[in-house]
């Protein structure tokens, strides 16, 4: 605690949003895993097998992706707002960005850019 009421909000408020994009992640990998094993029990009518897997999991990292970029930039421009610290926000937005990018690629199974498909 810094004895600032605002900034102690702030950083509760980041963690927050960190546990819940955590969250988002362990969740999807679990209902996705579920709904894997459901659809690939034997006699089972779901045909999605592993692409649906790779989907319903890559949905849940992107969203949980989201959250945690969110809390990324809350922390930098509202608690710590260095040039050391914007510095390494924008690593870690290009970063996910790129891992962002790359999931949608492989769930859509086709570049973003590319509609005719």
């Amino acid at each position: 605690m810094t004895g600032d009421p605002l900034l102690d909000l702030v950083h509760m408020l980041v963690r927050v949003i960190e546990v819940v994009g955590i969250t988002v992640i362990v969740l999807g990998a679990v209902i996705a895993l579920f709904r894997f094993g459901r659809e690939s029990w034997p006699g089972a009518t779901g045909d999605r097998g592993v692409h649906g897997l790779r989907s319903d999991l890559g949905k849940a990292i992107l969203l949980g992706l989201e959250f945690l970029v969110a809390a990324d930039i809350i922390n930098t421009v509202a608690i710590e707002p260095t040039l050391q610290s914007v510095a390494v926000l924008a690593g870690i937005v290009a970063i996910r960005t790129f891992l962002s990018f790359s999931l949608e690629v492989e769930i859509q199974g086709k570049w973003p850019w590319d509609k005719a498909r």
